[in-house]
């Protein structure tokens, strides 16, 4: 059985509860609809359905279109600045002029930026000090914790970013689970659909374990790395600490803790398990 706690430390992220009761950890993308109608709080206010004319801050509740100075500096480590009449704006969130949001079930933490480009599609939740990036595509159902990016012409859908992880460039990111500080080289892809019509089965020790899903990407541990143009089969779970070398293609499986996946100059895949961390 892989749970979710062998995957992910869960004490810091702010939906804990989500993985409560999940026996298998690709469970939770089955449950991620549900939960977010649940604990979904919308704060974008009457701005949805339509592209963002003029900048608009969330402080305290409230979508101020005043005039404001705004440095966003690097919100995931907590930069951003936010001075109205003089006064700064703890907590506030940004969303630049030029940003779509596309529904009205989308909330935003507090430190917050979505840049110009950016659209956001509910149900969507997304955590304090992180950074949507210009040309994101939000497609719905996410889940994103704190401190986290959405990167340039990253497309995340249906999907669960934990505290820090990262997607900062030309990512697909669709029925996947990104645990703490994950960070995704730039045109990383997480497959989640088979070319045959089956669902995704993964073989942990031997066994073969039916998810029962039709789509499912990858499920990346704490801290996992993943090389520039890395692609993902359906149906990855990559234990805490893996790494994965640029312009590799991992199959399906489960690979556990601090597992080395490399292409060797005769294309042959090499797996490593030795503690080089």
């Amino acid at each position: 059985m892989i749970a979710p706690a062998d995957l992910f430390e869960m004490d810091g992220f702010g939906h804990k509860g989500f993985f409560e009761g999940v026996d298998y950890v690709w469970e939770a993308l089955s449950r991620l609809k549900g939960y977010l109608k649940d604990k979904i709080s919308p704060n974008v206010g009457a701005a949805k359905n339509a592209m963002i004319s003029k900048t608009l801050i969330l402080h305290q509740g409230k979508v101020l279109k005043d005039n404001a100075e705004i440095d966003a500096g690097d919100a995931t480590k907590g930069d951003l600045r936010v001075i109205v009449d003089g006064e700064l704006l703890e907590g506030a969130s940004v969303i630049f002029a030029g940003a779509f949001l596309f529904g009205e079930d989308i909330q935003l933490g507090k430190g917050t930026v979505v840049e110009p480009g950016a659209l956001l599609r509910g149900p969507t939740i997304i955590g304090d000090c992180t950074e949507v990036r210009q040309g994101a595509y939000v497609r719905g159902t996410c889940l994103v914790g704190d401190r986290c990016v959405v990167g340039h012409t990253t497309e995340l859908k249906a999907a669960i970013m934990l505290n820090g992880a990262k997607a900062g460039h030309f990512a697909y990111v669709g029925d996947s689970i990104l645990g703490n500080d994950v960070n995704l080289g730039a045109g990383t892809k997480l497959a989640n659909l088979k070319i045959i019509t089956q669902d995704i089965t993964i073989r942990i020790e031997g066994k073969l374990f039916h998810t029962g899903l039709r789509k499912m990407g990858a499920i990346l541990g704490d801290r996992a790395e993943l090389g520039c143009n890395s692609v993902t089969n359906p149906g990855v779970i990559l234990g805490k600490g893996s790494l994965v070398y640029p312009c590799v293609g991992v199959p399906p499986g489960f690979y556990p803790a601090k597992t080395v996946i490399s292409m060797r100059p005769k294309d042959v895949l090499s797996i490593r398990t030795q503690g080089i961390f």
